[in-house]
This record gives C-alpha cells, structure tokens and sequence, in this order.
C-alpha cells in the first residue's frame, strides 16, 4: 500500500475494495512480535535532563503512538530523517526520491525509561526489524528501519544489541535494521503529528497499528501507560 492510500476515506470504495485492503493489512497486523531479552549493553543514565532517541520502523504512525504509550517518554514527534533533501514534504518523501525515512523522535527521562529500554521496545512490538525496505503493506526505502544515534553511548548500545539478537538467532530472517548517525531530524507536517490519537476508526490504523499498542500493552506491562 503506497503512502497516499494510507489516507483513503472508506466511503469512497466500493465493499470489494474494501475488502481487498483489509484482507491485505490483516495477516500482518495479527502476527505477534517475538520476547526479546534485554539488552546486555545500555546507555548510563544521565546524570540530569532529558535525552532524546530517534527511531525509523515504517509508517511513523504506529510507531509515534507505540512511543506515546510508555511511562517515562515526554514527547513523541513524527518526522523525516536520514536523507539529502533539507525540509522535505510528506509527498516528497513519500517519492522515496529524498532519501528520507518516516521517523520518529522520543524525548524520554533516562530516570524512568532507559535507552536500552526503548531499543528493545522499537526492535519488537514498534516495527518488524527484518523486512528490508518495507513495513507490512507499506514498501519502500521511506519505510527502512534504522536506529539513529546521536552519541557513542547509543550507538554502542544499539550495535550491541543488534549483534546480541542476531546471535540469539531470535528471529528467522536476518535483522536489517541501519545503524546511523542522525544528522538532521525535519519534525513532519501538524496532521501527522499523535495521528494515531484522531483516526482509531480508520482501516489502516485498526489493522496496522492499534495491534501494536496491544502487544506493548501484555509484553511491557512495567512500562505501558494508557
């Protein structure tokens, strides 16, 4: 499903149509994500303030609102990062011409939540770290994984984890997930923004991401926050 029709108004398809999209959405809202063991490596806590993390997973909707719910985060804003086109648009991203993903920035206290911590969260129940360049009905290079750093302490913890995982041989395909150093993060468009929050009534967001918020709710019930 391209990024355009993520938006369609139901009433507009005829019940086949219907149909079709929910049928191609289903399987892959109703696959649970994997137990992941904790990370063996984290980032100190800060010794004072906030620190922020970057995360894209595909469609920065599911992931924004995944974010929104766990205890300790502050602020959540979908955004475009990783790419060569300064202040991007969502159509252009959306083009996968700008070299940009869907992204998400986590403004989160270190004294409740730690960066290891919301990796394990983002490498499970957020998205699916082993489909290349896609996420669900969702294809293209916008919708890659990939962990953005902002310190050698993250960027550390996020390498080790993927090669802890990959060790566990915890999923069936191999990981890969990017680990890259953020650059510029552009915050998208205001009707992005808690998108999740304003449109739980909406087919893609019933069978793509409100499952999301269910897994975080039975795997993270420590850090789950209505």
């Amino acid at each position: 499903m391209s990024a355009h029709n993520r938006t369609f108004n139901p009433l507009a398809l005829g019940a086949a149509a219907i149909a079709a999209v929910l049928a191609a959405c289903m399987p892959h809202a109703r696959a649970a994500p994997p137990a992941l063991p904790d990370p063996e490596v984290d980032v100190p806590p800060a010794t004072s303030g906030p620190d922020s993390a970057v995360f894209a997973g595909g469609c920065f909707w599911g992931v924004d609102a995944v974010f929104r719910h766990v205890k300790g985060v502050r602020s959540v804003e979908s955004g475009y990062a990783g790419g060569h086109t300064m202040n991007p648009t969502y159509e252009e991203v959306s083009s996968g011409t700008t070299g940009h993903a869907e992204s998400v920035r986590v403004v989160y206290d270190p004294a409740q939540v730690s960066y290891g911590r919301l990796l394990k969260v983002f490498m499970s129940v957020a998205h699916d770290p082993t489909e290349l360049n896609r996420q669900g009905p969702d294809v293209g290079t916008q919708y890659r994984s990939i962990v953005f750093t902002s310190s050698a302490a993250q960027k550390r913890t996020a390498e080790a984890y993927v090669e802890q995982l990959t060790e566990a041989r915890i999923y069936p395909r191999p990981i890969v997930t990017q680990l890259l150093p953020l650059a510029h993060f552009y915050p998208a468009e205001g009707y992005h923004q808690d998108y999740l929050a304003h449109h739980r009534d909406q087919p893609y967001i019933i069978y793509n991401d409100l499952p999301k918020l269910t897994h975080l709710q039975a795997m993270f019930p420590e850090v789950y926050r209505p």
